[in-house]
């Protein structure tokens, strides 16, 4: 067989990547995503079992469960078009922002369900001295009602001084997504660049703290676009991906975009797992719409070894109770805190 010149020849894809992933622990090159990523539906099963098997091979059996809460919602200045927090469209949502006794009310509820990590999220395209300072006073006040949990970040793009702060404030883990590829971004935000969301994960992980970015799977991209996408993010190294499939959000530019096809979501986790063999890959917002119940169930065994329990930011999620549930019907231990330190 001939092959043409820059391109290597990757037979059956599922092959190379049992001896390359499996075996070596070297994750999938961007030509060999996107032939997972191709793979018929007769190969599905296939892939998800391989990428089960990467998955407890180099993450290990345990499950990292987290919850999320809003500290300043609706309002945003950004025109990322998929959400319905953006001042910019007509959306429901509005802007608010969440006092410190319900941050710590939130904090407590999420310890609560056995998660080990609580990520406090704003709205912004990047914290203001009031925002730092209300995450400030909302850390302390977690820790004086005497919960042990992690605590994370998403408050958009940071100066370096930011990086500084937050690492002192005890922030062990910061989330900034890239959102979807390099090449695709400029039709889903307008406002900022690729460039300034990379810049800013690359100040946290040089800063020590934890590196959490994903992204939403569903926003128009092509099938090469989206296995662009997975080395782009296996080239930061980061902690953790987080797997959103876009929820069509009434008065965002996507709100009749059609939702991701459930072979489709599963084979992109299959795909991603190979691609991050070492990483936390967290199912987020959009897997009850997209997969059921059933799917998600699939995706567990498929690659993903974390998860967000109850609801997301605007839109409701599953009970934790029954996430939590289903992690015990499937024999998979939720990481103690212990562990995760």
């Amino acid at each position: 067989m001939t092959v043409a010149p820059g391109k290597t020849d990757i037979g059956d894809v599922l092959a190379v990547a049992r001896e390359q992933v499996l075996e070596r622990g070297v994750g999938l090159s961007e030509e060999q995503v996107l032939a997972v990523l191709r793979l018929p539906d007769e190969r599905l099963t296939d892939a998800l079992q391989l990428a089960h098997e990467v998955r407890v091979r180099w993450c290990g059996p345990e499950v990292e469960v987290e919850g999320i809460v809003s500290l300043k919602t609706g309002g945003c200045p950004e025109d990322c078009h998929f959400c319905s927090q953006s001042g910019r469209f007509p959306s429901p949502v509005r802007s608010a922002w969440l006092d410190v006794p319900g941050l710590v009310k939130a904090a407590r509820q999420t310890r609560e369900t056995g998660a080990t990590e609580f990520c406090i999220v704003a709205a912004v395209r990047g914290p203001d001295q009031r925002l730092l300072s209300q995450v400030r006073e909302g850390v302390r006040a977690i820790r004086a009602d005497g919960n042990d949990i992690q605590i994370a970040c998403s408050l958009g793009m940071l100066t370096q001084e930011q990086v500084d702060e937050l690492v002192e404030m005890g922030v062990h883990r910061y989330n900034h997504n890239l959102e979807t590829a390099r090449s695709h971004f400029p039709d889903v935000v307008t406002t900022h660049s690729w460039e300034e969301r990379w810049d800013t994960l690359r100040m946290v992980a040089a800063a020590g703290m934890e590196v959490c970015c994903g992204g939403i799977i569903g926003m128009g991209e092509t099938v090469e676009q989206r296995a662009e996408f997975a080395v782009q993010l296996a080239q930061l190294s980061p902690h953790e991906v987080p797997m959103n499939f876009l929820i069509p959000q009434p008065g965002t530019p996507y709100e009749h975009y059609e939702i991701v096809e459930g072979k489709d979501a599963l084979r992109t986790v299959a795909a991603f797992r190979l691609a991050m063999p070492r990483t936390m890959l967290r199912f987020a917002g959009g897997r009850e719409l997209t997969l059921g119940d059933l799917g998600a169930e699939q995706g567990m065994l498929g690659g993903v070894n974390a998860i967000i329990v109850g609801n997301y930011l605007t839109n409701l999620g599953r009970p934790a109770s029954a996430d939590l549930k289903m992690l015990d019907e499937l024999k998979m231990p939720v990481k103690a805190l212990s562990d995760s330190l």
